[in-house]
């Protein structure tokens, strides 16, 4: 039986294989240019928008790709390196982040100043309970447990720790398993949740019982001891019969193959016609086809929206 845990009043968070956040490919397309450029469309335009872009002239197509890069040119140099084609490849791939964030905004930031402080998201999602120290409820304490964690993430996602978070910072609030800075505490966090000891490791029946709650009686299922090898074979790295901090980190957030670098480089290489190591408008359009060809976003309306995040 698979279980969901409770996070805080705003956000489940997903227990078992799921709490695993690996990289995930850029496209489901083979990355073969000899054969066409889609998945170096998929990666820069994302998914889902990459798909109507077949319905754009080229003339269209090379006007939009000129507006993309305008924003992919964060510091407004005239030249797009490949640290900002990397970061606007991984923007895209989590667009679904931001658009989740930019919905529920408006639910935070109640003065409409551009930020959220810890008090406006603490007043609109506990407000109601914690002006009368959790009221009636049954489960004061759970509730407190749950307002002390949702402060410290908060703390720690405040980068200048003044209390109020940018977008940007809120994003990381939201979705920390997104920004490196955050894996402390994801790592605490997913401790909390499966060290029931509270010895600050976490065993491999804790492990397990993250994801299994056995009937009376009832024969372990095979996957179940799957999970058990698992652990002494590839999570207990030290073989010392739990998962410290490091290792719980290497589990959760596991360092995988990076494929947002790898194709930031490859686009870099393949339109750098002056090998000075970062390019220009004219060259990315010049190599219009490999970025956006005859497929399109959304941008056409995208494009016409405020981005204040990344």
């Amino acid at each position: 039986m698979h279980r969901v845990c409770f996070l805080s009043l705003l956000t489940f968070l997903p227990c078992s294989q799921d709490r695993v956040h690996h990289n995930q490919d850029l496209s489901d397309h083979p990355h073969d240019d000899n054969q066409d450029f889609q998945y170096d469309h998929e990666a820069f335009l994302g998914k889902e928008d990459a798909k109507t872009f077949d319905q754009l002239t080229p003339e269209e197509s090379k006007q939009r790709l000129g507006k993309i890069v305008d924003r992919i040119d964060r510091d407004g140099d005239g030249f797009v390196t490949q640290p900002e084609l990397k970061e606007w490849i991984k923007h895209t791939q989590n667009r679904y982040i931001y658009e989740n964030v930019n919905k529920n905004w408006k639910d935070y930031d109640k003065n409409s100043d551009g930020h959220i402080t810890w008090t406006e998201f603490k007043n609109a999602t506990y407000g109601f309970y914690e002006g009368e120290e959790f009221g009636d409820l049954d489960d004061k304490h759970s509730y407190r447990k749950m307002l002390a964690r949702d402060e410290r993430r908060f703390k720690a996602a405040d980068k200048d720790g003044d209390m109020t978070a940018t977008r940007e910072e809120f994003t990381a609030f939201l979705h920390p398993e997104a920004f490196d800075y955050m894996k402390d505490i994801v790592v605490t966090e997913t401790i909390e949740d499966i060290d029931k000891n509270g010895d600050g490791f976490v065993e491999v029946e804790e492990y397990l019982g993250d994801m299994y709650s056995p009937e009376t009686g009832e024969p372990e299922p095979d996957w179940v001891k799957t999970e058990r090898q698992q652990f002494l074979d590839f999570r207990d790295l030290n073989k010392d019969g739990k998962m410290d901090r490091e290792e719980i980190g290497h589990w959760i957030l596991p360092t995988d193959y990076d494929h947002a670098e790898v194709e930031s480089k490859h686009l870099l290489i393949e339109s750098d016609k002056d090998k000075d190591d970062k390019i220009t408008k004219e060259e990315i359009l010049d190599n219009w086809n490999m970025f956006v060809g005859s497929q399109a976003t959304n941008y056409g309306e995208d494009l016409t929206k405020d981005h204040d995040e990344l």
